[in-house]
């Protein structure tokens, strides 16, 4: 999608804010011994309560309203019967639309008592996604995006999940310009045009490349096996740079 007026804007920024508190209530609301059904059911409920559609579900028949995704699990988790513990990693995916705009955000959470080593991640995680974010701008290359990300995330020691990429969103859950790796890509030639709308969502990893697919038809986990934290914002491209309109209210 590109934005081409004021109408699409106020869309996209009324659609954002309801994913990013649906998100951030949902992460609040979070506590060890609940399920993740039980999790998923709060997101539900948010989401109703202001007139918009689960993504997912609405789109490819997800199983649930939103993906949350535990531990080994690193994204597409099936809300279901699995306890939520104390020290998880909980990476929870809202996605929804509302009078035809669709807008994506997520972010990993560890339930108290947080390790160490996974509150690092945690916050380098979140700092990879904004490092991300300041090269978006009209006119400038989508590949300084992914290879702002692997500077960072290879300076200090990491790796990135190189099959689960960013994309476009806005009119749907996923469309042009399809994916755009978070990661460096040498064969990225496109460059971003103004009113761009697309997600920044790098997958920060402590040794883990790929991506692969589990047993149930969704869910995704990592090759090989290391924590993952994922951390996800809907942004527009401008003259001035990003515009993000997953900001919750």
């Amino acid at each position: 999608m590109t934005i081409t007026n004021q109408a699409e804007l106020d869309g996209m920024k009324a659609i954002g804010r309801i994913v990013a508190n649906t998100l951030r209530d949902m992460a609040a609301a979070m506590e060890p011994g609940m399920t993740t059904r039980e999790l998923d059911e709060i997101g539900r409920d948010l989401l109703a309560q202001e007139g918009a559609v689960s993504a997912p579900k609405a789109t490819y028949r997800f199983p649930g309203t939103t993906c949350i995704s535990v531990n080994e699990e690193i994204a597409h988790g099936i809300p279901g019967e699995r306890v939520i513990a104390r020290g998880d990693l909980v990476n929870i995916d809202v996605s929804a639309s509302k009078n035809g705009y669709f807008a994506d955000t997520g972010a990993t959470c560890i339930v108290p008592p947080p390790d160490p080593a996974k509150a690092r991640l945690c916050r380098d995680g979140r700092r990879a996604m904004e490092i991300g974010i300041a090269k978006v701008g009209a006119g400038k290359p989508l590949a300084g995006i992914g290879q702002a990300i692997g500077r960072f995330a290879s300076a200090r020691g990491y790796t990135l999940i190189r099959n689960l990429a960013s994309h476009g969103v806005g009119r749907s859950l996923h469309e042009y310009p399809g994916e755009i790796a978070t990661w460096p890509d040498r064969r990225e030639r496109r460059r971003m045009t103004t009113g761009l709308v697309f997600t920044i969502e790098p997958f920060l990893s402590t040794g883990g490349m790929m991506a692969t697919d589990g047993k149930d038809g969704w869910t995704l986990y990592c090759e090989p096996r290391a924590p993952v934290v994922q951390y996800e914002h809907t942004v527009i491209a401008t003259r001035r740079g990003a515009m993000v309109v997953t900001v919750p209210s």
